[in-house]
């Protein structure tokens, strides 16, 4: 069991995870309605432990067609006079590294510089993969998709911190009095941590889990 999620959420993805992978393989229309079947019950799983009605959970896992893979999170940890650059969330008013989805046919690195210039403003340079993290999304509806998490050091290059439609604040903060709290499924105390260690290593050897 993966440290902080709920068995009943584990399993729902494994079924989803599955039934997809046996939708997408199957060679007769048996083994699809079978495969139907165990995303109706990933679904009601889903439904039983939460507030989501099982047919949005449904079409929640139904959008993830052929071989289910994670989804990819990359975040920008950008330092600045020995200070941290970090927005706060609009939509729940919590604080975070910038970032968010890659989108398909963009490199990871060029997505993180993208999501640090749409939400905080700033034109940076991705210079150093900090770490691959498996990504815990817990009480909110992107549980139901397992992520990976990127998290790059990026270097500044111009503009000021300035907030967008997804952000209410950005600024760069003393690595001693970081705003909080922090949005937890977004950037964790470790993420922080192990960026500010890549900052100053001379030789960083990039975490993963």
């Amino acid at each position: 069991m993966s440290e902080g999620i709920p068995r009943w959420l584990e399993w729902a993805r494994e079924i989803e995870a599955l039934a997809q992978a046996g939708r997408h393989y199957a060679r007769n229309p048996f083994d699809r309605q079978r495969g139907e079947r165990l995303l109706e019950i990933a679904a009601e799983i889903v439904a039983e432990h939460t507030r989501l009605p099982a047919r949005e959970a449904r079409l929640a896992f139904g959008a993830q067609p052929g071989y289910v893979t994670p989804k990819v999170d990359v975040r920008g940890a950008v330092f600045r006079q020995g200070e941290l650059l970090l927005v706060r969330e609009a939509a729940e008013g919590a604080w975070t590294l910038p970032g968010g989805w890659a989108d398909v046919g963009e490199a990871p690195a060029a997505a993180a510089e993208r999501e640090v210039r749409e939400e905080a403003g700033l034109r940076v340079r991705a210079s150093r993969l900090v770490g691959v993290y498996d990504a815990n999304r817990i009480e909110e509806a992107l549980t139901l998709f397992h992520a990976y998490k990127l998290v790059f050091l990026c270097d500044p290059l111009s503009g000021e911190p300035t907030t967008s439609v997804e952000t209410s604040e950005v600024g760069f903060f003393p690595l001693e009095a970081l705003p909080q709290p922090l949005s937890l499924y977004r950037t964790t105390p470790r993420q922080i941590a192990d960026a500010c260690a890549a900052r100053t290593a001379t030789d960083w050897q990039t975490v993963f889990d």
